[in-house]
């Protein structure tokens, strides 16, 4: 495999006169702030921020195809930036250039409720999209939580607490409009809900980080919105006896919508973070959709099983508020982490297994982690073998640095080894790269480095993600 054309770690030089091109192209909606670069330098991982020379805020596929035309004329990089929600690094400017935000690129562009499809901009956030399909009966239900882009979660395969029936971006995006390295305009796919013919591009773009193109627009399939929805909670008196209760579940086929977990200490992060009363142990979050008969019967089978496992009677949340409330909850396990942990920054890995390895990968990591010298948390979006650890570092404190990664490596190296994957939805970014190679192996990983120089020869797009460089010499930078 050839070596990447440019370092992870090696800043390259923008032309003053091509920074000038862009304020003169794009007035005030090209900028060189402190303040703005700074924003669109860091996310949510524990990276330390790298900062574009520049930020356009795009509104148009075309103005994406001009910056993507000019930039990889002057060999200049171009990073994607949608809700700027990624935990692995994906947004970061590891080699300087142009941050490119598609924010204000939020319309819906098609609604054909009749075909159960929409197409919307790449800014278009989830909760927005849902907003505006209230009153046709549908909706759309990946839910990473956070409010992210259509245009982010396609880039980057998102899931998320419905994918359990629902399934993830890859099984629900139908098609994409790109914009490529030297700014051609592409349509991936036509409508059709099936198709033989040729490559399958959306494919390739959904999942590639920016990498190899740019998504402007989505068409993603819609879903009847359900007649019935109930949700509950179900509290253990250990972790394993709840895992063992969701691979049962799944197992037995219930078609269960949502099946969530969290640890003793999450529960506890979250009573203080979203003023709940939830019982301090490990619990499971359910939710069950279908016809009023269906869901019960649906929701009858699980508490059979939970029982059987030790788990207590359920406590149900069946009003919309009431469900509101506990899901958001839920989706802000995350800052409610942090609060464990004031001023810390927090380290958040995932990886997904076959569900039948599920237990013994959740219990053996949950054991090395009562060994870390820092305050850790789990969760997970079990019902399909993903779950996720958050733990909670001294940002000044190298050793907890060092310690957390060691966990890291170890964990994915379980994971890998019961044939699972180092990611089940963050993304590879700058933080999963070097597990790249043992996961796929060198083959695959050559075939992917093709791809990409095939793609972007230039290597514009967001480089120095997902694929790793060839001698491990330019590792990310430690916070």
């Amino acid at each position: 495999m050839n070596a990447p054309l440019f370092s992870p770690g090696l800043r390259r030089d923008v032309p003053p006169g091509f920074l000038q091109a862009l304020k003169e192209r794009f007035g005030d909606r090209f900028s060189t702030a402190q303040a703005v670069c700074e924003h669109h330098g860091r996310d949510e991982s524990p990276f330390p921020p790298m900062l574009p020379d520049g930020v356009v805020f795009a509104l148009s596929t075309e103005e994406v195809a001009w910056v993507a035309r000019h930039c990889n004329a002057h060999k200049v990089p171009l990073i994607p930036y949608g809700a700027g929600s990624s935990l692995e690094g994906h947004v970061l400017a590891v080699q300087g250039g142009i941050s490119l935000d598609l924010s204000g690129m939020n319309k819906v562009v098609a609604l054909h409720a009749e075909d159960f499809t929409v197409t919307v901009q790449a800014g278009v956030t989830r909760k927005q999209l849902n907003e505006e399909i209230r009153s046709t009966g549908l909706f759309f239900p990946i839910d990473p939580g956070a409010d992210a882009s259509l245009g982010g979660m396609s880039a980057t395969r998102a899931s998320g607490t419905n994918a359990v029936r629902y399934g993830t971006m890859r099984e629900n995006v139908m098609s994409l409009k790109v914009v490529t390295a030297d700014g051609r305009i592409i349509e991936t796919a036509n409508r059709a809900r099936k198709s033989s013919a040729g490559y399958d591009l959306t494919r390739i773009f959904v999942g590639s980080e920016g990498t190899l193109g740019i998504i402007t627009e989505v068409t993603v399939r819609l879903y009847p919105q359900p007649e019935a929805i109930s949700a509950a909670i179900c509290n253990f008196p250990t972790l394993d006896s709840a895992v063992q209760s969701v691979i049962q579940i799944i197992q037995m086929g219930i078609p269960v919508a949502r099946v969530e977990f969290m640890d003793a200490l999450a529960v506890k992060a979250t009573n203080a973070y979203s003023n709940l009363s939830l019982k301090e142990s490990p619990l499971l979050l359910f939710e069950f959709h279908g016809s009023p008969a269906g869901v019960q019967e649906q929701a009858q089978l699980v508490q059979e099983i939970t029982r059987e496992n030790g788990g207590m009677d359920f406590q149900w949340a069946d009003q919309p508020e009431d469900r509101t409330r506990l899901w958001t909850a839920r989706h802000n396990a995350y800052f409610a982490g942090l609060q464990l942990r004031p001023g810390c920054r927090a380290s958040t890995t995932d990886i997904c297994v076959p569900i039948s390895r599920l237990a013994d990968c959740v219990r053996e990591t949950a054991a090395e982690l009562e060994q870390a010298s820092f305050p850790y948390i789990i969760v997970g979006h079990v019902g399909d073998g993903n779950f996720h650890v958050l733990m909670l570092l001294d940002a000044h404190n190298p050793a907890e640095w060092h310690e957390s990664e060691q966990l890291n490596h170890r964990l994915v190296e379980r994971a890998i080894a019961m044939e699972g994957t180092c990611t089940g939805e963050h993304g590879v970014g700058l933080h999963k790269m070097e597990f790249m190679l043992t996961e796929h192996g060198p083959d695959a990983l050559s075939l992917m480095a093709a791809l990409k120089t095939a793609f972007d020869p230039n290597n514009i797009l967001n480089p120095g993600k997902i694929i790793p460089p060839l001698h491990g010499a330019d590792a990310p930078l430690a916070p």
